[in-house]
């Protein structure tokens, strides 16, 4: 029956229910058959009444099931002997099975050394065997930590549901109230030691992402890293830089599985919301003649194979649960039924998993689909009736909408606003739906038709490729990102000016000069003109010579080589602090990067400096110590196809306005074979004496500890006199006294992280250089630092 013909018996059998009363009694006047003035009110009154404690008793009901749910979840991490062996910090056995995909940890900096990249697995214990040789049966949640070393492929080829057996050291979880009753650091050498393999439907899954992979093998690295991120979820190719500018244009819901993309299929299938119910309705399932029922039942079986496919994780079912939202849209075309439905699936989602009460990504991803649901029509609405075409003024209000909702709590986690999220979105948001439907395609081919399935994957790279553009363009942009107060109440104001800025926004509508005036506010704001921004914040200063960056606890510096160029020296510990920097500086050509020595608070930005930016070549310390600090730095250097050469000692170069000439080390007895049996990597830092134009002088230090830093002293030719000095190793207390003394610089400059616990600097080196005649400044407090002008114009201006 169609939905025409159901509306009609609707309407016959409803006109023949009121014929019916009306022959019943016909000798009474109407009104007789209406409710008295005195009991209407009455029983609209008791009708409420029963409605409030309707809506009371459910919200309790759910509280009630909300709460016996969470005390039954809480008590499976609770018992058992995991819980007493990770307060104990003690070493155990156990058999264990798989929960979740591995997934690799970003290599940090810690100190001078970067810590390795670990693989997180989620896993539930089977059989634990405690120190005491005690075994026992449980079944226990715990997080794997894993550092795989030369064996991490195999580790991170495990599917969820495989049986290891592991042996390692159990600690307590990182916070309070987690779900999981500890974290086990696996000792085991060499590739994981399976005991059962996957299930069959795992096994399945697992052939189809690795199908997807192979596919992608092909394409360029962006888009071969982002395609299987879109369509599965799997962001195991995604660099830390291109998973950063995802971050700051607030595109990583584009890298994780949401509703969106089940959505997207179902549109496929079904046709657009408000036809599902029509004979006119759109979509393969009419074309194939899909019946409506048949249409439901394929809907139900797409989304179960998703769900496979794409791993019963709280994400995955989360946005399943999303995406059975869409699906009764298409199906019925009601947008009333949608609130419910969403209040619906949360409360069941929530019972299912009282975790996700805690988790900021099922909170978020609930926000968005709210506003889709709710202000995104409204403001649909109101720009169609200000002349903008429809469809666009639909994108436009889905944008505006979610990142309103969501804003205040990405400012929770992160202490910042994006500025080109908007904008980011709406270029991004064209390309997703081709680059889904066709890397799930290629997807499902791959098994049966391996060069199909490239085929496919390389038409769906394009739209790939220009999302991850899209996504480093807004990134690249100076004013991106904007700080903003942390916490709830750093939220609240967000929140706050966001409902002022709905509520004037009308007003403002009507004064189309003063929304211009604000657009281009904005615009200004990040785009950061470098002459605009010089005007406005005084930084750079004109003719600046030299700068020190604020990357934290590191060294990043730039000496001036003319405009638009700059020879940096060491990049810091964060390729996104000294990427900054010199942008900042209006830097775009780099003639040659010196490396003072491998230590990664002074190598492990070096990605930041080569991003976008014409470099000529990668100069280095003769010492590969930290090995694997060096192997970073050549393979960071090769893959951007940047030359590497050694620092030759006494070796002069020049570059525009500047000069300078390698002091250290020194070649042959009390140069590098001193140094290896001395301070190591810091006495192995090249040293430069640098002068600039007008007479400038500057002495660079990097790292050198006293032994070098004597040896330098004892040179062939007398250090002079110098400006400037950067302070060795951030201005630690192992400084030599003879050495300032020699050089006396009027303006020494220290590299420090705030607040590092290293106490850098130490103050009796800091009242030593005053002492010494020394005007002293520190990124810690004064921020990045530059240096203009020489000899009575010397001086130094900080970006605090």
């Amino acid at each position: 029956m169609s939905a025409g013909a159901t509306e009609a018996a609707v309407s016959s059998g409803a006109s023949g229910a009121s014929g019916a009363v009306g022959a019943a009694d016909p000798g009474q006047p109407t009104r007789s058959r209406q409710p008295t003035r005195s009991s209407q009110p009455t029983r609209t009154g008791r009708a409420a009444r029963f409605g409030w404690a309707a809506v009371i008793g459910v919200v309790l009901l759910c509280g009630a099931a909300g709460g016996a749910s969470a005390g039954l979840h809480g008590a499976d991490v609770r018992r058992g002997p995991v819980p007493g062996l990770a307060q104990e910090h003690a070493r155990v056995g156990a058999e264990v099975r798989v929960t979740s995909d591995p997934r690799p940890t970003r290599p940090g900096v810690r100190g001078s050394h970067s810590t390795p990249a670990t693989l997180l697995i989620n896993a539930d214990i089977t059989e634990v065997a405690a120190p005491d040789g005690r075994r026992t049966r449980v079944r226990t949640p715990v997080l794997l930590m894993v550092s795989s070393g030369d064996d991490r492929a195999a580790w991170q080829g495990l599917l969820p549901s495989t049986r290891l057996r592991v042996a390692g050291r159990l600690s307590p979880p990182a916070h309070q109230g987690e779900r999981l009753a500890g974290v086990l650091r696996v000792e085991s050498e060499g590739p994981p030691r399976t005991t059962g393999d996957p299930t069959a439907v795992q096994r399945a899954a697992g052939s189809l992402r690795s199908g997807l992979r192979e596919a992608t093998d092909g394409l360029d690295a962006d888009a071969r890293a982002l395609l299987p991120g879109l369509v599965v979820g799997d962001t195991s190719r995604v660099p830390p830089d291109l998973h950063d500018a995802f971050r700051a244009t607030d595109l990583t819901h584009l890298l994780a599985v949401s509703g969106a993309n089940l959505s997207i299929l179902l549109f496929l299938l079904i046709g657009p919301p408000g036809s599902a119910l029509h004979s006119e309705r759109r979509g393969l399932a009419p074309k194939l003649g899909i019946s409506l029922r048949g249409t439901a039942l394929l809907g139900g079986v797409l989304t179960l194979a998703f769900i496979v496919v794409c791993r019963p994780e709280p994400s995955v079912l989360r946005a399943a649960a999303c995406g059975l939202i869409t699906l009764l849209a298409i199906g019925t075309g009601r947008r009333r039924s949608l609130i419910p439905a969403l209040a619906a699936a949360v409360v069941l989602l929530v019972l299912y998993d009282p975790w996700l009460a805690r988790s900021y990504g099922f909170l978020l991803s609930v926000l968005a689909t709210g506003a889709l649901l709710t202000l995104a029509p409204r403001w649909s609405a109101a720009l169609q009736r200000r002349g903008m075409p429809g469809r666009l003024a639909e994108v436009l209000a889905a944008a505006g909408a979610a990142q309103a909702v969501c804003a205040p709590v990405v400012v929770v986690l992160a202490s910042r606003i994006s500025l080109v999220a908007i904008p980011c979105n709406l270029l991004a948001e064209f390309a997703v739906a081709p680059a889904t439907v066709l890397g799930f395609a290629a997807l499902a081919v791959a098994p049966a038709a391996p060069p199909l399935a490239e085929l496919l994957a390389r038409i769906a790279g394009w739209p790939a490729g220009w999302i991850a553009r899209v996504a480093r363009t807004g990134a690249d942009l100076p004013g991106a990102e904007a700080p903003w107060p942390g916490g709830w109440a750093g939220a609240a104001l967000l929140a706050g000016l966001t409902v002022l800025a709905v509520l004037l926004a009308p007003r403002f509508a009507r004064h189309p000069w003063l929304c211009a005036a604000a657009a281009l506010l904005l615009v200004l704001v990040v785009v950061r003109p470098a002459p605009l921004t010089r005007v406005v914040t005084g930084w750079p200063p004109p003719d600046w010579a030299f700068a020190l960056c604020d990357v934290g606890q590191g060294d990043a510096m730039v000496l001036a080589a003319g405009e638009g160029t700059g020879v940096v020296v060491d990049a810091g510990p964060d390729p996104r602090s000294v990427d900054r920097c010199l942008r900042d500086l209006g830097v775009t050509r780099v003639p040659l990067v010196v490396l003072t020595h491998f230590h990664a608070d002074h190598v492990r930005g070096l990605p930041g400096v080569l991003r976008g930016r014409a470099v000529g070549a990668i100069q280095t310390t003769s010492l590969d110590e930290p090995p694997e600090q060096a192997a970073f730095v050549r393979r960071t250097a090769a893959g951007a196809r940047v030359a590497t050469v050694r620092a030759a000692p006494g070796e002069r170069r020049r570059a525009g306005p500047v000069e300078w000439q390698v002091l250290w080390p020194r070649a042959g007895p009390g140069g590098v074979a001193a140094v290896k049996g001395g301070g190591g990597p810091n006495d192995s830092s090249v040293t430069l004496y640098v002068r600039a134009a007008g007479g400038l002088t500057m002495l660079l230090l990097g790292d050198l500890e006293p032994p070098a830093q004597r040896g330098l002293l004892h040179g062939p030719s007398e250090l002079p006199r110098v400006d400037v000095l950067k302070v060795a190793h951030h201005g630690s207390a192992f400084q030599d006294t003879g050495l300032l003394d020699r050089v006396r610089p009027r303006l020494a400059l220290i590299s420090c992280g705030a607040d590092n616990p290293y106490g850098h600097p130490a103050p009796r080196t800091v009242d030593a250089l005053r002492a010494a005649g020394a005007r002293v400044l520190r990124t810690d407090t004064d921020g990045a630092v530059a240096v203009t002008g020489a000899g009575r114009e010397l001086r130094a201006v900080g970006r605090s």
